[in-house]
């Protein structure tokens, strides 16, 4: 039976951690812990977040934070529940391994009491509202949320401030064959690729041509519905029935519609054109514009 836990529904990722980092009540906490604040906790204490939706790190990203830390030390503390004597990471992993490279011995933390759902809640919301998920990482981490602790795909929509029709194509990715996952996991595909191989008879050889041969999404949406229909067009001569700036301009829209998680609109004429974005809530409105103007979401 999953775990219901709705009480963070709707709230996103600061309500989260404001709940999350209230003072610590738990007689299993280890006795060092400061009711509030930051404190320094030893490296070797701390374990990964079991939770962690991000499956693959990128080390040259790593090694770079590492420098930095080396410099300027750790600027944002990480957030850690107690776990037995030791802790256990709720969010911060990539400076907690760029701190373990750098050859800290501690690191700056909150330590708070949270439970099950809220960490794997606050580990996801993290890495999404800061683009850092790849989309097999996103929808894999939606899906535990579904089958462990019951949220619907309304639910975690409101959560990340995303729309329902990107968590429902996010999940539908996870029913592809692992090796189209592993390309995606690894960047080798886009996720519009993705969405076209999905609709072709095998998508794991389609998913290696557009590797092999640089694929774009139009060619690769083109070349599933050739071999459909059983039409022995090359990619370079299939076209869709609309003109064909239009089905550039539709292959973009799809394409930013994903990362945004937004019904996207492109109008394009000459030299110019303008960019749509629809948003639902007030909350989507904000996400949008904390975006552009790079602050912290």
């Amino acid at each position: 039976m999953s775990e219901k836990k709705t009480s963070g529904l709707g709230r996103g990722l600061a309500a989260l951690l404001d709940e999350a980092v209230r003072p610590s009540t738990s007689e299993g906490a280890p006795k060092d812990a400061p009711e509030h604040g930051v404190r320094e906790v030893e490296i070797g204490r701390i374990q990964p977040n079991p939770a962690q939706p991000r499956a693959y790190f990128d080390e040259e990203a790593i090694a770079e934070l590492a420098e930095s830390i080396a410099q300027r030390g750790v600027l944002q503390p990480i957030l850690l529940r107690p776990d037995g004597e030791n802790f256990q990471l709720v969010a911060g992993e990539r400076r907690w391994r760029a701190a373990q490279r750098a050859r800290l011995h501690t690191i700056p933390a909150i330590v708070r009491d949270i439970d099950d759902a809220t960490s794997a809640e606050i580990a996801l919301i993290e890495n999404v509202q800061r683009q850092d998920l790849n989309a097999i990482e996103e929808a894999e981490g939606y899906s535990k949320l579904i089958d462990r602790y019951g949220h619907t795909q309304d639910a975690l929509a409101k959560i990340v401030h995303k729309s329902r029709s990107h968590i429902a194509n996010l999940l539908r990715l996870l029913d592809l064959p692992d090796g189209v996952k592993q390309l995606l996991l690894h960047g080798e595909i886009s996720m519009g690729h993705a969405r076209a191989v999905a609709t072709a008879d095998d998508p794991e050889k389609l998913a290696r041509q557009i590797v092999s041969d640089g694929l774009s999404v139009r060619q690769t949406e083109a070349l599933a519905k050739a071999r459909r229909t059983g039409d022995a067009k090359t990619p370079a001569t299939v076209r869709p029935p609309n003109q064909p700036v239009d089905a550039d301009l539709a292959a973009l829209e799809r394409q930013l519609g994903d990362m945004l998680g937004l019904k996207v609109k492109v109008a394009h004429s000459g030299r110019g054109g303008t960019v749509s974005l629809s948003y639902s809530s007030l909350d989507q409105l904000d996400m949008i514009c904390q975006r552009l103007s790079g602050e912290p979401i």
